[in-house]
């Protein structure tokens, strides 16, 4: 493994900057406390910094040099609203919030590799440190793109890296195309007219209609879309009736829809659409139909693929650069990657073993309430953004 012996040496009090992140977690658009961490951090270090985008997002400016040639390196800060179950000093101090994602960490290995990089600017053009806000299910990368980003801070790339529990410490993971899905949600409301239970043919029962639109919808994903096309259709929720002897008047069904292109998801929703309201109409119900689209599919660039599977191949050699099984997950940083050319890619987090004592019983998986970031990766993600802004900057466009 190929660190930067001056990361690894500073790695100690990057891990301390984790920690209290850690033990501090803010939701979505307000990470008022953590842009405040980083934004002191880079500008001790002597890097220009802009603050507001997306209310709290924070972007470091790293120049050295006269090519006017740029990259962004992109990480989350946002915790999650789950309340922690483990009990080592850098636990959460606020009930109900949670770093269980590992923004923390990603927060952290971005401010070491911004340390290096204004110590050593050895490259010529700009980095662009992308600290982001409300990846959460806020769309903080989508608001930061709204209000300027790229328009203020001109780029020709974005990256971006995720932590990846069961993945080795030492690996990367990385794929070209799609790698995370697109996340949707449904709502829809089938309007009949209640009646007495013993006397349902006063009425008109929902229920049985909201019954037929959950075996429908799955032969949109074996019949409609082609069998090679990745599609989910999930019905998570049905809420309906208050008495055991009541027919009620209306049944709502909710749900999400993943898919890893823009045209499944087209003919999902509207096949979703269509069924709904036919096989209400058949019964003679209304329908009310909701259909809305969050985060769109992330899918990485072949040319920036490739060049970070080179970085990380002399980081920590090619037999630890893996393929990325893509997962059904949804990711902002899809919304930066559909404005530049970029890649996302993972980092492994181990297997939870390198916990403290305090931590909970559960797994350290991402969204569990035993989940810690692993502090060993520190070095080895600030090296590797180090490495990707030099090589890119420094490889023809």
């Amino acid at each position: 493994m190929q660190l930067i012996e001056s990361i690894l040496a500073e790695s100690a009090e990057v891990a301390a900057l984790r920690r209290d992140i850690h033990a501090h977690p803010e939701l979505c658009f307000e990470e008022q406390r953590t842009a405040d961490v980083i934004a002191r951090a880079l500008t001790d270090w002597g890097i220009p910094i802009h603050r507001g985008l997306a209310k709290t997002g924070v972007v470091g400016i790293v120049k050295n040099g006269s090519s006017n040639r740029a990259v962004g390196l992109r990480a989350d800060i946002d915790a999650l609203p789950m309340t922690e179950h483990n009990h080592f000093p850098h636990a959460s101090r606020h009930p109900g919030k949670m770093h269980a994602c590992g923004h923390d960490g990603h927060t952290a290995m971005l401010l070491g590799a911004a340390r290096h990089l204004a110590k050593h600017r050895n490259f010529d053009g700009t980095v662009y440190l992308l600290f982001q806000p409300a990846e959460e299910g806020g769309g903080g990368a989508r608001e930061m793109i709204r209000e300027g980003l790229f328009d203020q801070f001109p780029m020709e790339a974005v990256f971006g890296m995720h932590n990846w529990p069961g993945l080795k410490v030492g690996q990367f993971a990385i794929k070209n195309g799609p790698c995370f899905a697109s996340s949707n949600e449904f709502r829809i409301v089938i309007r009949g007219k209640g009646a007495h239970a013993a006397m349902p043919h006063n009425g008109i029962d929902p229920v049985p209609v909201a019954c037929q639109l959950v075996q429908a919808f799955q032969t949109i994903i074996t019949r409609n879309k082609r069998p090679i096309d990745a599609g989910v259709i999930s019905v998570t929720m049905i809420h309906t009736g208050e008495a055991t002897n009541v027919v009620p008047d209306s049944c709502e069904i909710q749900g999400t829809v993943r898919t890893f292109t823009l045209e499944v998801l087209d003919l999902i929703e509207r096949r979703m659409e269509e069924i709904a309201r036919h096989t209400a109409a058949a019964f003679g119900c209304e329908c009310e139909f909701r259909f809305e689209r969050n985060y769109p599919p992330t899918i990485n660039h072949p040319a920036e693929t490739e060049l970070a599977r080179r970085v990380m191949a002399d980081v920590v050699g090619a037999e630890n650069v893996l393929d990325f099984e893509p997962t059904m997950g949804a990711e902002d940083f899809s919304y930066f990657l559909q404005e530049k050319p970029g890649a996302y890619f993972l980092i492994g987090n181990g297997d939870g073993t390198h916990r403290e004592g305090g931590h909970g019983m559960g797994p350290c998986m991402l969204h569990n309430p035993s989940y810690d970031f692993n502090d060993e990766l520190l070095p080895l993600g600030a090296t590797l953004w180090v490495r990707m802004a030099e090589m890119w900057l420094s490889t023809p466009r």
